[in-house]
């Protein structure tokens, strides 16, 4: 694919403008309303953003200016943040699901001045802080339903700024152009703020030069045609929708499709069948997790069709994966199962017209990998980073493996130090954190490296495996590898278990802490008519204990000895982000965890049966409360059957 940087195009804006131009009826980016989907062209897209960054201008944004964005993905919501681009600032998108103390944090250290909030939701956490907010002098928003009573003078629809953008316009024929080319590569485009596994999240700072080499390094690895169909479902604030959605949607013409809302997603993606998806692996864990449901709901004859063709499927896959020719009994039956159960799957999960699907952000356990991969779906690994602009290596379709994240894309150079972390340099590495110049030079290294915090190395086919995060990768006190991540992949493929904790560092074994998943977990106690109140006495049921414990089991056969899971218990709620267990792309904070739950801890190794727990658990509006129960501790004895302790 030819470069666009012999054309002068140096930003996103100027992307989006050379589309208009170039295509201009070509489908930009679309949105699901009411059921029905609407398109904006290229020239349309490209009109929105002129006339909300000309609103802007007349209302005194401009050149270092910050803009926030909040809610589900929208059309406006992108608009905006190419708006403020265009005028020389950066945008700042935000969690949605963010608690009140998060967003201060975040639109306070950004210093936003504007927030363009997608509904009357947003916009009231916006007003609710605005006293803490001393920089904020504009709150815009896109949909106007419950707002018409609202009085405050800060408040603008979206809508209102396009007028104001329109008449700004026509009184200033040439502005727009100008301020256009003003734009330079290493700008700064976007404020990515970081997970915050480690601690409170740091605000990455991410040039138009950064998010394009990233874009195009990734389109020579890939196959990306334009016209490509996108669905824009993951939060704004990671980086990897800003990445897609932005950086690859621009650079190759691919049509962006932002669903109705978050509970209709499984819907529109299934009506929408897009040709290119990337998904954390809880998605894929979730869709999994529908397929067993649904093969254990069905009747026996069906039930045992989907398992017949599934455990063929994945025998193929595996004898693929390890360079073996297939039988040609095993073609014939992959052919038969293509008709029966591989296609309709595919087509149930909105897949059929997918040519690759990545999975990115954490790691996937290779089961669940596997599994999609048997069913045709051409599921592949991407590894990334908030601060290389969500790119740094991905799977080519001929060297898919559930064990590596692939080669690193062209143009970036990756390198293992001795103590076995990943470093890399390239140009899409961010300018730095912003307000964090000692973070910034612990980041890189003194010749310019920039150290991504995973441990990892090289394979003898030149692919790069991740390990852990370097942080969290320790030793058994036999001097065994412990790595927490790869156990809790193990044991997150059971449809009954939605998150994972893994200890052992420095320990005898391993222990683990399970919540249980709600759905599938309920279902079951519910044909076995045991009954339960809440998440809390679903836990404590005698015969969940018992489920987990086989379920523990299984993926202990496919674990070596010494790393299989010895103790667990059920909490007794799930892990939130709301109270700073994991964060919003829902990545467990171990070292908050393992101080949150010394107690529990501390029990699984001083071999007691129970253990009182006290925490707090944080509502989305701040307050808190304090929860108090008395948690079972069980054991598992290999080769024996599940025991409760006593």
């Amino acid at each position: 694919m030819s470069s666009d940087g012999s054309l002068g195009i140096t930003t996103l804006p100027k992307l989006l403008q050379r589309n208009a131009e170039q295509d201009s009826e070509g489908a930009g980016i679309r949105e699901k309303t009411r059921g029905v989907w609407q398109t904006y062209s290229w020239s349309a897209y490209r009109d929105n953003v002129r006339d909300f960054a000309l609103g802007l201008a007349s209302l005194g944004f401009g050149r270092g200016d910050k803009l926030s964005v909040i809610g589900d993905n929208r059309p406006q919501l992108y608009f905006a943040q190419l708006s403020a681009q265009v005028l020389g600032g950066a945008s700042v998108p935000v969690y949605q699901d963010s608690i009140a103390s998060e967003l201060v944090y975040v639109l306070n250290h950004a210093e936003t001045s504007v927030i363009v909030a997608e509904d009357q939701e947003q916009v009231d956490k916006a007003l609710s802080l605005k006293e803490q907010l001393p920089r904020l002098r504009l709150i815009v928003f896109d949909d106007p339903r419950g707002l018409w009573a609202y009085k405050d003078p800060m408040l603008r629809s979206f809508e209102s700024i396009l007028e104001v953008g329109q008449a700004f316009g026509k009184a200033n024929p040439d502005f727009y152009e100008t301020e256009l080319a003003k734009g330079n590569a290493d700008d700064m485009a976007m404020i990515a703020y970081t997970s915050g596994t480690t601690g409170t999240p740091k605000g990455a700072m991410l040039s138009h030069r950064n998010m394009i080499a990233a874009a195009r390094a990734f389109m020579e690895v890939n196959e990306v045609k334009r016209g490509d169909n996108w669905l824009s479902y993951l939060p704004m604030a990671w980086v990897g929708d800003a990445s897609f959605t932005l950086g690859m949607a621009l650079a190759a013409r691919v049509t962006a499709n932002c669903p109705e809302n978050p509970e209709t997603v499984q819907r529109d993606l299934r009506e929408l069948g897009p040709n290119v998806m990337l998904a954390p692996p809880r998605i894929w864990e979730n869709m999994l997790t529908q397929m067993q449901i649904k093969g254990g709901d069905a009747s026996p004859l069906k039930r045992g069709i989907f398992d017949f063709f599934r455990t063929l499927a994945e025998r193929c896959e595996l004898a693929r994966s390890e360079g073996r020719r297939l039988l040609l009994v095993q073609r014939l039956g992959l052919a038969v199962g293509e008709l029966m159960v591989y296609g309709p799957v595919r087509d149930q999960l909105g897949l059929r017209k997918a040519r690759w699907c990545y999975t990115g952000g954490a790691p996937l356990g290779p089961d669940t990998y596997r599994f999609f991969r048997s069913f045709g779906i051409n599921l592949k690994q991407v590894y990334g980073a908030t601060e290389a602009s969500a790119m740094i290596s991905c799977q080519p379709d001929s060297e898919a493996n559930p064990n590596t994240v692939g080669r690193p894309i062209p143009s970036i150079d990756v390198k293992i130090d001795d103590r076995g972390e990943v470093l890399l340099k390239g140009p899409n590495v961010f300018i730095g954190y912003f307000k964090q110049e000692a973070a910034t030079r612990e980041t890189m290294t003194e010749d310019g490296w920039l150290k991504t915090g995973d441990a990892g190395f090289f394979d003898k086919q030149g692919h790069l495996v991740i390990i852990d995060r370097a942080k969290d990768v320790g030793k058994l006190d036999d001097g065994s590898a412990f790595a927490p991540q790869f156990i809790e992949n193990k044991l997150k493929f059971s449809p009954f278990i939605r998150e994972a904790v893994a200890f052992g560092d420095q320990r005898p074994f391993v222990a683990a802490m399970i919540a249980v998943d709600i759905q599938t977990a309920g279902t079951w106690a519910e044909k076995r008519g045991i009954a339960y109140t809440s998440f809390l006495d679903l836990s404590r049921k005698p015969e969940v204990a018992d489920l987990i414990g086989a379920e523990i089991a299984k993926a202990n056969a496919t674990l070596p000895d010494i790393q299989q899971v010895k103790r667990y218990l059920l909490l007794n709620k799930e892990l939130d982000a709301d109270d700073a267990e994991m964060t919003r792309t829902r990545k467990v904070r171990r070292r908050f965890v393992a101080e949150k739950y010394a107690d529990v801890i501390g029990a699984f190794y001083s071999g007691k049966s129970e253990v009182d727990v006290t925490m707090e658990i944080t509502f989305e509006d701040g307050r808190k409360a304090t929860l108090n129960s008395t948690i079972a501790i069980h054991d598992i004895t290999p080769g024996e059957p599940v025991r409760r302790a006593a």
